[in-house]
């Protein structure tokens, strides 16, 4: 049952098919406010004890030394990726790339660490004052490592004939397919 029957009562209103519907009681302003200082009450009865709490460390401002990107670290992070990274302080990103070329080159990182600080400098010093004709460039070395693939492949107009085991270009395979049927069938 309802804690205040009255006010039940009197919220209720006839409806047209002879059921009474309850409006919803509105909550006033005095009733919302004695709830807060209710409960700043019982907030501020419990003694938060200042020696119980785990120390803060200090953050400190820290640069990546290849991109230059600043983060916030503490003094124990900071020395960790130092420990990692051969003294240097990188951010998460170019700890990431730096673990993806050790990954590409068989696992030295000191290597790793020194192809992607030289690509970062290159950048800053390039392609951030000149990003269109950085982005020209990139182009340009894509096109020399396919020109160098494209090189090495071979071309139907070569006069050393195909490879060991490929088959010649023609306008069909069917006539190499069939050969090879037949050379099956003969043993």
């Amino acid at each position: 049952m309802a804690p205040n029957k009255e006010n039940n009562i009197a919220n209720s209103q006839p409806h047209p098919n002879n059921c009474t519907v309850n409006k919803p009681r509105r909550l006033s302003m005095e009733s919302l406010q004695r709830t807060v200082s209710d409960i700043s009450f019982e907030l501020t009865k419990e003694a938060i004890d200042a020696t119980q709490l785990p120390s803060i460390s200090e953050v400190e401002e820290a640069s990546c030394e290849c991109c230059g990107m600043s983060e916030e670290c503490t003094s124990e992070y900071i020395n960790q990726v130092r420990d990692k990274f051969s003294g240097k302080l990188v951010c998460g990103l170019c700890a990431e790339a730096i673990n993806e070329e050790v990954v590409k080159n068989g696992g030295k990182r000191e290597e790793a660490l020194n192809e992607h600080m030289s690509a970062c400098v290159r950048f800053n010093r390039f392609g951030r004052t000149h990003p269109v004709l950085y982005q020209a460039e990139a182009m340009r070395e894509i096109l020399k490592k396919s020109s160098g693939i494209r090189a090495k492949s071979t071309s139907p107009r070569d006069n050393s004939g195909p490879k060991k085991g490929g088959i010649a270009r023609s306008s069909s395979c069917m006539p190499a397919i069939a050969k090879e049927i037949r050379d099956r069938a003969m043993f």
